[in-house]
C-alpha cells in the first residue's frame, strides 16, 4: 500500500515528509487521535497497520508502559457478593501508584467479568460464570473502542480455557480457545483460534501426542495464561490411570501464536514437594512459581524457576503470611497479598489483607496502599489497535 502524501507547510517552507512521519510516530495515542482531524491524508495514514505497529514499537522501546489491575473474580465472590463495579486501575510500573481508573464499557450476563489477558494495551475479557466462555470481548481503553467476538466454530464447549496473544509475523491479534471433552478416557482437547484481521475463528489440531490413559485433566487457572516470546502457555494438571496405577501429573502446553503449532514443555527437575504451582512471566521469560512449607509457622517458601534454554532455579524466598501470589512487575518485583493485623470494624474483629511488592534480591518489602483485595494484573500501554475494523463499538 502506498503511503499518502503528508506535508506540513510553513509560509514558503515545508518539512520533508519523512520528518513529519517520524514526528507523528513518536506521539502519544491521545495526540494522534486529535491529529487525525488535521487533514484527510493524516486521517488515513494514522490508521494504517504499518503506522500503528511503528508507533507501538516506539512506545515499547521508550518504556511508555503501565500496570493495569482489577478485582479478581473468584468463586466465593460470585457466590456471596454482588457484582463488583468493573473498574480497572491504571498504575505506575515503578511504584504501583494509581494513575487513572477505567470502567469496563460492556457487561456480562453473570455480572462478573473474567480477565483473559492483556497484549499491547488490548484487554480481553469473557464471562466468569460461563463454562463455555462463549462471550469474549476485546477492548482498547486508550481509544475507547471494543468489539464482541463472533460465535465459536466448535460443536461443543465445556470447561473452556482462553489465551490471548499477538502474531508479530502477521501483525494480528489472536484468541485461543481450548475446550475439554467429557469422554473417558479423555481425548485431546478441541482448539480454535480467533483472528482479529479476519474477525473469524478457525479450528486447529493439537498436533502433539496425547497421553492415552488420562482419566481427568484441568487447566491451572491460578493466573492468566502467560504470553511470552510469541507463545501462550497453559499448565494442565492430570490424573492418569486408575486404581493402584493412578498418578497425578502435570504438563506445560505451549502454543506458538505465529505458526499456530503446539508443543509440550518439560517441567523443572525438582524433587521437592509443593503445595501449589503456577506459570507466569518474569522479565519477558516464562517462569514457574512453586510454593512449599517453610520452617517457621505461617511461612512459605517461594521457588522461582525461569526458562531459558532449560529451567533454572532463580531464587527461593521465604514469605510469611502469604495468602495470594499475584505476579511480577516488569522490573522483576514480586507482587503478593499477605495477611495483615487484626482490625476492628463495627465492633467486630477482622483480618485485613495487604498487597506487597517484594524485591527478590534484597527481600525488601513495600506495601501498596489502598489495595486490600485479590487482583488480576497485567502490563498495559496505549495503542491504536482496533482503531478501524469490523463490528467495533465506540463509547
Amino acid at each position: 500500500m502506498s503511503q499518502p502524501t503528508i506535508l506540513l507547510r510553513r509560509t514558503n517552507n515545508h518539512l520533508p515528509e519523512e520528518i513529519v512521519l517520524e514526528i507523528l510516530v513518536r506521539l502519544p495515542v491521545k495526540s494522534l487521535l486529535r491529529f487525525r482531524c488535521v487533514c484527510k491524508s493524516w486521517y488515513r495514514y494514522i490508521a494504517t497497520p504499518n503506522f500503528i505497529n511503528n508507533n507501538l514499537l516506539y512506545c515499547n522501546d521508550h518504556n511508555r508502559g503501565f500496570f493495569i489491575h482489577m478485582p479478581k473474580t473468584t468463586g466465593s465472590m460470585v457466590s456471596f457478593s454482588r457484582p463488583h463495579g468493573q473498574i480497572c486501575t491504571v498504575a505506575s510500573h515503578h511504584t504501583f501508584e494509581a494513575i487513572s481508573e477505567l470502567r469496563i464499557p460492556f457487561t456480562f450476563q453473570s455480572g462478573y467479568p473474567h480477565f483473559v489477558g492483556s497484549c499491547n494495551g488490548i484487554l480481553c475479557f469473557s464471562d466468569y460464570r460461563s463454562f463455555e466462555f462463549k462471550d469474549v470481548y476485546l477492548w482498547n481503553p486508550s481509544i475507547r473502542k471494543f468489539k464482541k467476538l463472533p460465535d465459536t466454530c466448535l460443536t461443543h464447549l465445556f470447561n473452556v480455557s482462553l489465551g490471548f496473544g499477538f502474531d508479530s509475523q502477521n501483525n494480528d491479534y489472536k484468541v485461543v480457545r481450548i475446550s475439554r471433552s467429557t469422554a473417558k478416557p479423555m481425548p485431546p482437547p478441541d482448539v480454535e483460534v480467533y483472528f482479529l484481521s479476519s474477525d473469524s475463528w478457525k479450528r486447529v489440531g493439537l498436533g502433539i501426542s496425547w497421553r492415552s490413559n488420562v482419566v481427568f485433566h484441568k487447566f491451572n487457572c491460578t493466573l492468566t495464561f502467560p504470553f511470552v516470546s510469541g507463545n501462550l502457555h497453559w499448565m494442565i494438571e492430570m490424573i492418569e490411570g486408575g486404581g493402584q496405577e493412578r498418578r497425578f501429573t502435570s504438563m506445560i502446553l505451549s502454543f506458538d501464536v505465529d505458526s499456530e503449532k503446539f508443543k509440550e514443555l518439560p517441567l523443572p527437575d525438582d524433587e521437592g514437594g509443593c503445595i501449589t504451582k503456577c506459570l507466569t512471566s518474569f522479565k519477558e521469560q516464562l517462569a514457574l512459581i512453586k510454593f512449599g512449607y517453610g520452617v517457621q509457622p505461617h511461612s512459605l517458601l517461594c521457588s522461582i524457576w525461569v526458562m531459558g534454554d532449560s529451567w533454572n532455579k532463580l531464587r527461593v524466598l521465604p514469605i510469611e503470611n502469604l495468602t495470594d501470589f499475584i505476579g511480577f512487575t516488569n522490573y522483576g518485583l514480586l507482587l503478593v497479598q499477605k495477611r495483615s493485623r487484626l482490625v476492628s470494624t463495627n465492633s467486630e474483629l477482622g483480618r485485613k489483607h495487604k498487597s506487597v511488592l517484594i524485591d527478590p534480591e534484597t527481600l525488601h518489602e513495600k506495601e501498596i496502599p489502598q489495595v486490600d483485595y485479590r487482583l488480576d494484573v497485567a502490563a498495559y500501554m496505549e495503542n491504536l489497535a482496533l482503531l478501524d475494523g469490523a463490528n467495533l463499538v465506540s463509547y
